[in-house]
């Protein structure tokens, strides 16, 4: 079996005219913490977007190319998006819990989805989620309260919890602790590191410092190009490439 879960080959991504992604090749190895930096507009979120097939959900957008997962290509004519998105998730930049439901009914509405109605299964779902997100003993007394009652860090941990309880094999993350707190965003890293034991973890993320401590490996991207990818310690203590450099030392923002 391969021991990388994901493989990027020659994708391209466009939105109408406009090419946002292009040629990018990378791969991605299991259970480990990829994180995808570089300036604003360079392709970041378009990227993870097209590794569970969501960029295709804007209007004229196009994806060239091919993402291997399992050995699968995503975008084989007869995969199923919907079994990709669950298989992949996705966790947004901005928390955004079903503000008119329960914290349990949040966690528990994707299992339900997919056919899940006895509640016993569903109590089973919604504890082991919420533990794995490190959520757990601060709501397991409030389960029936509204999930728009919990803080900002709360909200986005409740969001992961939501994604683990479809039982996905990858875990994307868009920006997760922009919104947050110091002490909220703390959490999350704690988290993204004690999730990576058991997922294979791509975040995107503008914060350099964040990526150097909770990446394994880090992706450079530029104007929709890949300019650097290796191992974080390597990528920024030896960039290979000029403009990696400038970038980490901040001269190109």
């Amino acid at each position: 079996m391969s021991a990388y879960k994901i493989e990027v080959e020659n994708l391209n991504a466009w939105y109408d005219y406009k090419h946002i992604l292009i040629d990018i090749n990378m791969k991605i190895k299991e259970r480990t913490v990829t994180a995808i930096m570089g300036p604003s507009g360079c392709g970041k979120t378009t990227f993870i977007r097209c590794l569970n097939r969501m960029h295709e959900l804007v209007p004229k957008a196009k994806v060239s190319g091919k993402v291997i997962f399992n050995n699968l290509n995503i975008y084989d004519n007869n995969v199923d998006p919907t079994w990709i998105r669950r298989k992949i998730g996705m966790v947004f930049q901005k928390p955004n819990p079903f503000p008119m439901m329960s914290i349990y009914d949040n966690v528990a509405f994707g299992p339900k989805i997919h056919g899940i109605k006895k509640r016993s299964i569903l109590d089973k779902i919604v504890k082991q989620s919420l533990e794995m997100a490190g959520l757990w003993e601060e709501v397991k007394d409030d389960l029936q309260k509204p999930a728009s009652a919990l803080s900002g860090g709360q909200q986005q941990r409740l969001c992961i919890a939501r994604a683990l309880a479809l039982e996905p094999e990858v875990i994307l993350m868009d920006e997760p602790t922009s919104h947050l707190d110091p002490i909220s965003a703390t959490k999350i890293e704690m988290l993204i590191r004690k999730l990576a034991e058991n997922y294979t973890v791509v975040i995107v993320t503008h914060n350099m410092q964040q990526a150097a401590r909770i990446s394994d490996y880090v992706a450079f991207l530029y104007m929709g190009r890949l300019v650097e990818y290796g191992p974080t310690k390597e990528v920024f203590e030896r960039p290979k490439n000029e403009l990696t450099e400038r970038y980490i030392t901040g001269k190109i923002s």
